[in-house]
């Protein structure tokens, strides 16, 4: 009796299998490519650097293991203990001074009676712009006698060093950062603000409510799951910031500027400790691992609301 139970439970999970694959085979199918584009270039390097931050890395003499050493040298660093409070520095200016910006320009864009097309390309034109041209023309404008020296002298100021002075290098940098991404933040508000029923609206205008009425009680409300999710990606997207630091600063002055991720290249591509860097990597990627489940966590609650 037994027997048969057993034979007759392995056919019925054979025809399960048998079906699964005639409902899901083809597709599975197509997609192998993305899973060996995948495994190549996304989780073979994440393994090898976990691998690499036990190792003492030497392309000529072999590597050797090394244990919890690289870990340990990471935490006794003075340099790289102020390269994570210049990121937390950088990550704290990132929200008070850019996190706002795409979400008021996006209201101001949504309250335009004409024109809202047009402003849409204005707002994102930034984005498309190569980053090379941007860096050089924000190192013009951050000159000692460039533009931006000259406006602060029409209002009687002193002349400001944007990149040389250290209590103005990361504030610099963050006001150029976000012109030149808001764009894409500011896209986002808007579909959320498309998508609020215009009847809302239209029965505010009707009892007489205002512009800033209609945007404290309206507006905001229905759209506050995007400011949630934005905050959480721009934690995560400035915290591997470096680009603009080295284009601009060169992470100075006196490493006023100098960055988490900027100093991971320093030391695999300037230092050519590979093994120090890897397991630098390892720690940004626990970090960064723990604020995309939140965020993901974030996401099905509000999905949910």
């Amino acid at each position: 009796m037994r027997q048969q139970n057993n034979a007759r439970t392995s056919r019925s999970t054979v025809s399960s299998w048998r079906r699964a694959l005639q409902e899901y085979g083809w597709g599975l199918i197509f997609l192998l490519p993305a899973i060996a584009v995948f495994c190549v270039f996304l989780w073979t390097p994440i393994a090898k650097g976990i691998f690499y931050s036990f190792m003492n890395v030497d392309f000529v003499r072999g590597n050797s293991f090394v244990g919890l050493a690289n870990y340990r040298e990471i935490f006794a660093s003075s340099v790289l203990a102020k390269s994570v409070l210049n990121t937390l520095y950088y990550m704290l200016l990132c929200v008070l001074i850019g996190f706002w910006v795409p979400s008021i320009v996006s209201i101001a864009i949504s309250e335009l009676r004409w024109f809202k097309g047009t402003m849409r390309l204005v707002v994102y034109l930034p984005n498309i712009v190569p980053a090379v041209v941007l860096y050089g023309m924000w190192q013009w404008l951050y000159d000692p006698l460039g533009p931006a020296n000259q406006i602060v002298s029409w209002f009687g100021g002193h002349q400001i060093m944007w990149l040389t002075d250290k209590s103005m290098a990361m504030i610099s940098i963050v006001i150029a950062e976000t012109w030149q991404s808001f764009g894409t933040a500011a896209l986002i508000y808007l579909a959320g603000i498309v998508s609020i029923p215009k009847d809302l609206y239209e029965a505010a205008e009707m009892d007489g409510a205002g512009v800033m009425q209609r945007i404290r009680y309206i507006t905001i409300p229905s759209i506050r799951h995007l400011y949630v999710l934005l905050f959480i990606l721009q934690l995560i997207g400035t915290s591997q910031g470096f680009l603009t630091h080295m284009a601009l600063t060169g992470g100075g002055p006196n490493n006023t500027t100098l960055t988490y991720m900027y100093q991971i290249i320093n030391e695999a591509f300037t230092n050519l400790n590979y093994g120090r860097a890897s397991a630098m990597g390892v720690l940004m990627f626990i970090v960064l691992a723990t604020l995309s489940i939140v965020m993901y966590s974030i996401q099905g609650r509000s999905k949910q609301a």
